[in-house]
C-alpha cells in the first residue's frame, strides 16, 4: 500500500474524548524514547506530521492521524502515549496508564496495534509488560525493532531473532526499521495492507 496523505485530527487526554468512527484504527506503542514519532513521520512520508523530542514522554494525548483520506484504504493511525522512563510525576505516568490501557481494552476498531522497541537492548520489563497485556487480551500486534541503523547490518538479523525469541513470536513477526536510514518501510506496509484487505 502507499501512504498518499495524512493529516492530524485531534489528541485525547482522556478516554471519553477518544474518537468514535467506523475507520479502522492501527495504534503505534512503545517506551518513551522509542522513536514513536520518528518512526510515524517515515511511515506517513511527512517529517513534521508527529512532533519528535530527544526528551522522552512528549506524547502525553493519544493522537489520532488520518490516512489516505477519501481513499479506499482510508484508516486512523493512532499515537499511543509512551510508557518507561519518561520524568513526570507518578500521578502522571498513572494517568496516561490508565488511558493506554482503556485505549486497548475498549477500541473495537483497533485492527493491530505496531509495538516498537529498540533493536539495540532487550525488551525493558515495560516492554514486556505491554507485550503481555496485549498477549492476554487477544490484542492483535506486530512488533517493529526501531533504530535499525544504529548497527552494523551483520547484527539486524541476529537481534531480531533474539527480539522474537524473548518475546515467543516467529521471526517474521519483527519487522527491522531505520526512520534515518530510510529502511524497513516497504515490510511495515505491507503488513499494514494484508491487515486492512482483512479487515474489509
Amino acid at each position: 500500500m502507499k501512504v498518499k496523505n495524512a493529516s492530524y485530527v485531534k489528541g485525547a487526554s482522556d478516554y471519553s474524548q477518544c474518537i468514535v468512527s467506523e475507520l479502522p484504527q492501527i495504534a503505534v506503542a512503545g517506551k518513551s524514547n522509542v522513536g514513536k514519532s520518528s518512526f510515524i513521520n517515515y511511515l506517513v512520508g511527512d517529517g513534521k506530521l508527529a512532533r519528535t523530542s530527544k526528551l522522552p514522554g512528549r506524547t502525553r494525548l493519544i493522537n489520532y492521524f488520518l490516512i489516505n483520506d477519501g481513499d479506499e484504504k482510508e484508516f486512523l493511525l493512532v499515537d499511543l502515549p509512551g510508557y518507561g522512563f519518561a520524568k513526570v510525576s507518578d500521578a502522571e505516568k498513572l494517568k496516561w496508564s490508565d488511558l493506554l490501557e482503556n485505549y486497548l481494552a475498549n477500541e473495537r476498531r483497533l485492527v493491530q496495534v505496531l509495538f516498537l522497541v529498540d533493536i539495540r537492548h532487550d525488551p525493558t520489563k515495560d516492554d514486556a509488560a505491554m507485550y503481555n497485556y496485549m498477549f492476554v487480551n487477544n490484542v492483535p500486534f506486530t512488533v517493529v525493532a526501531t533504530k535499525a541503523d544504529k548497527l552494523p547490518k551483520s547484527q539486524v538479523k541476529n537481534r531480531c531473532r533474539a527480539i522474537a525469541s524473548y518475546f515467543k513470536l516467529g521471526e517474521a513477526n519483527v519487522l527491522p526499521v531505520s526512520s534515518s536510514a530510510k529502511t524497513g518501510l516497504e515490510a511495515v506496509l505491507s503488513k499494514l495492507e494484508q491487515i486492512l484487505a482483512a479487515d474489509k
